[in-house]
């Protein structure tokens, strides 16, 4: 059984509604933070064994690049979370319909991107 169906494999020229945008974001930040969790608990666990190594992981974490990592996993962790209580709102029953639901990513969005300007201030 053969079907005669179109297949598009050029990525670049599917465009995602904000709800599907919206769930990938949710999985790729769940993935980030899972990668990120080794480097937190080995800083955690280096500051902690002595002096100095709390002092080597304070002076790796006050450079220019792991403020940059830090504030992207904060990025990620706010949008999770975002998301997150967005999809527990559909599981309720909640914005499920076409409309709602891309407003409602629309208002994940604006949200994180909010929370990602925030945590900037707060680490510089």
């Amino acid at each position: 059984m053969k079907k005669q169906r179109p297949v598009n494999l050029d990525l670049t020229t599917i465009s995602l509604p904000a709800a599907g945008l919206s769930s990938i974001l949710h999985r790729v930040s769940g993935v980030i933070m899972l990668i990120s969790i080794g480097l937190l608990v080995w800083a955690l666990a280096t500051s902690l064994q002595s002096a100095e190594g709390f002092a080597m992981v304070h002076d790796l974490f006050t450079s220019f690049i792991a403020k940059f990592i830090a504030w992207g996993i904060l990025t990620a962790l706010g949008y999770h979370l975002l998301a997150g209580v967005r999809h527990m709102c559909m599981d309720m029953g909640y914005f499920e319909e076409l409309n709602s639901g891309r407003i409602s990513a629309q208002i994940v969005f604006v949200l994180a991107i909010g929370l990602s300007v925030l945590a900037g201030v707060w680490l510089w």
